[in-house]
């Protein structure tokens, strides 16, 4: 079999320990990858790299199409954009998977009870809070938009269900909050309603966040698959790494349509970097992902049960199990496992890969690609909110905003961090200095755009107008929120 290349960075702290522990134990079982070492990580973000990586390894890994990384530290403070995060947004990997198991020999609440988990939570990797769209509106407000997109939410939503259908799961759940946040959350969950026609055979579910997080760790092993928006995902996915022992057995794939990452979610435990004691168990458990990416079945099958051979026999690093038993360093660890090749665990074996797969060079697009949805019957402006710092009380406010109404387009509500406080409100709402106000035309009507940024430039001659948003309907539906008491 023809090697295949792959671009590898050994990333910071315990990174080149553990990626050597698992490029040794690849080698001893053949496994045909040719190694394209690239340069990535906090190191070269301080030699003046701003993405953390230099050009030539940019080009490798677009030529690639597979990153294989260990961690990498964002440094801390100077505005800097993370490292890890960068990667996942630059390459499109709309999709991270995070697969969470029992293992023998990583004792647990849920192992000592003899329950058995064995869950994927797929997480929309590019958007959300993740965009780091934020700004200073005023000295006390800051805002963070929150874009969560159809088509964004249609590719990682059809890679939860074409993975279950692959692999054999019966159940995708959907994690939200469409209670409170109905237009962001309510389109992703609209979006999981619409594609899950298309797969009859799976049963499809949806769960409120909070819900879900309390019945993870209570009943646990009745979900198989989760899909979430981005921020929801980071977070659920480290409980559920807490469920099986923590970060060090918690593998992770980001998902792209020509570029794909796989890597260890952990830290970079500089507090340990040098000493050859680092656990490679949650970077050798992502590789597993990566060779069935590769469509290389028989390696990761053959390699993942020697793991858990050697996990079953009690054989540990310094960070869990049997304090009774001495712990292995990291070439003990790895040497232990490529002992156990070619044996089975006497309990439950890996995950057997279910479908053969082929993997070829990704083509490099001519342009930036353009996601569109079918287009909408039809839309209409129907006002605009100006978002206005301002110390007055809201009566006092919307005397001056009056000054701004057109024939047509009046002032119909002041709201503060969410809360209507006029026309109607309570005098127990304690409010900042960043109001948000709607302007809007009467039911039915409509007005222009030209028109609303006249408005939004007449009510900027007296009061300080820090942002706007044009209020719209699409398919005679309102794509705007109500407030708080509205």
């Amino acid at each position: 079999m023809d090697k295949i290349k792959i671009a590898v960075a050994k990333g910071d702290g315990i990174g080149p320990e553990i990626m050597d522990a698992v490029i040794h134990i690849f080698e001893a079982a053949n496994v045909p990858l040719d190694y394209q070492f690239i340069e990535m990580g906090k190191t070269f973000y301080d030699k003046g790299f701003s993405t953390g990586m230099t050009n030539e390894a940019k080009e490798t890994v677009e030529q690639l199409g597979i990153l294989f990384k260990g961690p990498m530290e964002t440094p801390k403070g100077k505005g800097v954009k993370s490292i890890n995060v960068t990667a996942r947004k630059t390459w499109s990997t709309f999709a991270n998977r995070r697969h969470f198991r029992s293992l023998n020999g990583v004792d647990t609440v849920f192992s000592q009870a003899g329950i058995p988990i064995d869950l994927t939570i797929v997480r929309e990797n590019i958007e959300g809070t993740y965009g780091g769209i934020e700004h200073m509106i005023s000295q006390d407000v800051a805002l963070c938009r929150r874009l969560i997109t159809r088509p964004g939410s249609e590719q990682v939503i059809r890679f939860a269900f074409e993975m279950a259908k692959k692999e054999g799961f019966k159940t995708v759940t959907c994690a939200h909050k469409a209670n409170i946040m109905k237009l962001t959350d309510g389109l992703f969950l609209e979006t999981f309603n619409e594609i899950a026609k298309d797969y009859p055979e799976i049963i499809a579910n949806d769960i409120i966040v909070d819900d879900l997080a309390m019945k993870l760790v209570s009943k646990p092993q009745s979900f198989e698959v989760v899909v979430l928006t981005n921020l929801q995902g980071d977070i659920m996915s480290d409980l559920c790494a807490g469920l099986v022992g923590g970060l060090g057995f918690a593998p992770s794939a980001n998902i792209g349509d020509q570029i794909s990452i796989f890597e260890a979610v952990h830290g970079t435990a500089p507090d340990i970097t040098g000493k050859n004691i680092a656990n490679p168990t949650a970077l050798l458990l992502s590789s597993f992902m990566m060779l069935r990416h590769l469509g290389l079945m028989e390696q990761a099958d053959n390699i993942e049960n020697a793991l858990l051979c050697t996990l079953e026999q009690g054989k540990h690093t310094g960070d869990f199990g049997d304090k009774n038993t001495a712990s292995l360093n990291t070439t003990d660890f790895a040497n232990a496992i490529i002992a156990n090749l070619g044996n089975k665990p006497s309990g439950p074996e890996g995950r057997k890969s279910r479908a053969t797969a082929s993997y070829s060079l990704p083509q490099k697009p001519a342009e930036q690609k353009m996601m569109q949805t079918v287009a909408r019957k039809s839309e209409k402006v129907v006002g605009i909110d100006l978002f206005i710092e301002s110390n007055l009380i809201a009566k006092d406010l919307a005397e001056i905003l009056k000054q701004s109404e057109t024939a047509d387009c009046k002032l119909i509500m002041i709201s503060n961090r969410g809360t209507q406080v006029w026309p109607s409100g309570s005098v127990f709402t304690e409010c900042i200095d960043q109001y948000r106000v709607r302007f809007e035309v009467e039911k039915g009507k409509e007005t222009s755009l030209a028109l609303m940024f006249d408005l939004a430039a007449h009510a900027a001659k007296n009061l300080l107008v820090t942002s706007t948003e044009i209020l719209r309907y699409f398919d005679d539906k309102p794509a705007y929120s109500l407030a708080q008491g509205q």
